[in-house]
């Protein structure tokens, strides 16, 4: 596992999609998957891994999420209004929008991702460092998008 830890940010723990959940889909209803996800759609319910620790899930820049993720790997690019949690390692892509608190082990994330929440770093020794952002705390934000009026 720590191995598939330390690759380049550019690598997947897992390098397949199994499922895709396609750009006009909707879906409501909790999903449970193994393997790799991507939504490019909608969704409204819970996401959950099984089985599997290299289990990756891919949230395009149109994909929308409102529930709770529980996943060992994350890349995010769309949007999730829920509670986040990867055992392994979340990549936030620069078009990403959380609102709701972040558990992590590795975490990546790029100038222009907002994160409205909790982000707390799941630790082995269960210690943890817990940080509290709001809406205006924009990783990496270009300084025109500070500006008002």
């Amino acid at each position: 596992m720590l191995e598939a830890l330390s690759k380049k940010s550019s690598e997947k723990p897992c390098n397949t999609i199994d499922t895709l959940v396609g750009a006009r889909t909707e879906l409501k209803g909790d999903i449970v998957f193994t393997g790799g996800l991507r939504v490019d759609g909608k969704i409204r319910g819970n996401i959950t891994a099984s089985g599997e620790e290299n289990s990756t899930l891919v949230l395009s820049e149109n994909g929308m999420i409102t529930g709770d993720v529980t996943v060992p790997h994350i890349i995010i690019n769309g949007k999730i209004n829920g509670n986040v949690h990867a055992s392994g390692r979340i990549e936030i892509q620069p078009k990403a929008e959380i609102t709701g608190d972040l558990v992590y082990r590795v975490l990546e994330i790029a100038a222009g991702a907002v994160i409205t929440g909790a982000v707390k770093r799941d630790l082995a020794d269960k210690s943890a460092v817990v940080a509290r952002l709001k809406p205006t705390d924009a990783v990496g934000v270009r300084p025109e998008a500070n500006k008002s009026g």
